[in-house]
């Protein structure tokens, strides 16, 4: 499971404007839309492609909770498109990207100064150069080690240096034991 990928397409999801379909037979219909054919939906989803096409004109109606984990994510990542990268291009653009996290955070600075990690709970509203950063390192296929990196990055330059005016040397955070992760758009 990828905390920080999953958590974007939870925030980009609440843009939707319309439910995507709930019912098994509903979403299988959707997806051989989508994808030009029962063959092709059949080897998305590792089922016949005689299920496929059962599921489409209703004969079944209720799928083993695997492949209804599968469906629902398919339908779910395919819903949608313009809505999703509109979402996208706004906060990469100009709204930005709230974060809310309770997590272990640290940090790395010089001698003298306090770097115990400890937990704290932060809601930050990160700035669209790093919304941008994050979608666009998602898109690339990052995983959650890399975009925990970008985000401890944005937390580091918009918390904890307040955008140069403060720890002007603080070297690195420290972003682990995450008890809470959310992003809002």
């Amino acid at each position: 499971m990828s905390l920080f990928g999953d958590g974007l397409d939870a925030a980009v999801h609440k843009a939707f404007t319309r439910p995507a379909p709930k019912s098994a037979p509903a979403q299988m219909r959707y997806l051989v839309k989508q994808l030009g054919g029962t063959r092709a939906v059949a080897q998305l989803l590792r089922i016949s492609q005689r299920t496929v096409e059962r599921y489409v004109k209703g004969q079944i109606k209720k799928p083993r909770p695997d492949l209804a984990a599968r469906l629902e994510r398919e339908v779910t990542k395919r819903w949608q498109p313009q809505i999703r990268a509109r979402a996208k291009e706004r906060a990469a653009t100009t709204g930005g990207i709230v974060l809310d996290t309770r997590a272990r955070l640290g940090y790395t600075a010089p001698i003298g100064s306090t770097d115990e990690d400890r937990v704290r709970h932060l809601t930050v509203a990160l700035p669209p150069q790093h919304a941008a950063r994050l979608f666009d390192a998602q898109q690339a296929g990052a995983g959650d080690a890399q975009l925990q990196q970008i985000v401890a990055d944005a937390l580091r330059e918009v918390y904890f240096q307040d955008g140069g005016r403060r720890a002007g040397s603080l070297e690195e955070v420290r972003f682990t034991d995450i008890e809470h992760l959310e992003f809002e758009l």
